[in-house]
């Protein structure tokens, strides 16, 4: 079984208890306009050529051999001095990828950690995360999703984790689709099949001035979560403002104006969810 990852982390403190491996899918099937990864949305290797300077040395052109029609084949990327070039992107068997990280089982139970699954999105590969997590017995298991999935592959997802880190980007179905290209139905079904599963969960809203960051949609997500018994918190995101440049190296436009991004009142944004008695933090 094999899948596509764009990369390996290892040493991560941000993502679950512990020490911790993160494992980033490539592929996503929304497209939210503040997206911090735009190297994980394509389902397949691709090349990313980011601002530094080009020496003009020519090695790119001498040894493509597909020009015009790019592959990803990584020799340009080989070859450039300047390292201007790489390519996001590998196809992994699932049983290779596993024995790799179980390279550091010792380290990572030792230090209370784990492996986290985050991308891009885990679950759009749903064959493939359901055999690497098989072939992770004993290692304790975290999942970063925006919950878009069937509801079969989130079951199967909820039996073989440990914990879930879930994104709620906006709450009301129309906004949803017009900032993600996707409605968000799938999404808060999931929701609730987690809130009911009785596995520990944190939620994680990235705050986007302009776009989910208003009161309404804070209040309606505070009521989505509340009261659920294995929610350990919310953590509410800054915009990244690295993202632009990641937009550039990738090819793509960026779907927002980030001159246009006001400052946000964390501490009113945070009181929301504390009135309800929902734990809160900005990370």
């Amino acid at each position: 079984m094999k899948g596509c990852i764009f990369e390996v982390r290892e040493f991560c403190v941000h993502d679950g208890p512990g020490v911790r491996t993160t494992v980033f899918f490539k592929g996503c099937p929304l497209r939210c306009r503040w997206c911090q990864n735009p190297e994980g949305l394509a389902f397949r290797p691709e090349l990313l050529v980011n601002e530094r300077p080009c020496l003009g040395c020519g090695n790119c052109r001498n040894v493509c051999t597909m020009p015009g029609r790019c592959t990803a084949c990584g020799r340009c990327a080989e070859c450039c001095p300047a390292g201007r070039r790489k390519v996001a992107g590998r196809y992994w068997e699932a049983g290779e990828l596993a024995a790799r990280l179980l390279r550091d089982r010792e380290f990572l139970e030792r230090s209370g950690g784990g492996v986290t699954f985050s991308g891009g999105e885990p679950l759009a590969q749903p064959e493939f995360f359901q055999a690497l997590c098989d072939g992770l017995p004993g290692i304790h298991k975290a999942v970063e999703t925006s919950g878009f999935a069937p509801e079969e592959v989130y079951r199967e997802m909820l039996r073989r984790v440990d914990l879930v880190y879930q994104d709620l980007k906006h709450a009301d179905p129309e906004r949803h689709r017009e900032l993600t290209g996707r409605d968000n139905a799938p999404i808060l079904n999931n929701l609730e099949l987690l809130k009911s599963s009785g596995k520990p969960f944190v939620i994680r809203i990235p705050v986007i001035p302009g776009c989910n960051g208003d009161m309404d949609n804070m209040e309606a997500c505070a009521g989505l979560v509340s009261g659920a018994g294995n929610l350990l918190q919310v953590q509410l995101l800054p915009y990244n403002p690295a993202a632009p440049a990641k937009y550039r190296a990738a090819g793509r436009e960026f779907g927002l104006d980030p001159e246009s991004l006001s400052a946000v009142d964390w501490k009113r944004l945070r009181a929301v969810f504390l009135r309800r008695g929902v734990p809160c933090m900005v990370l």
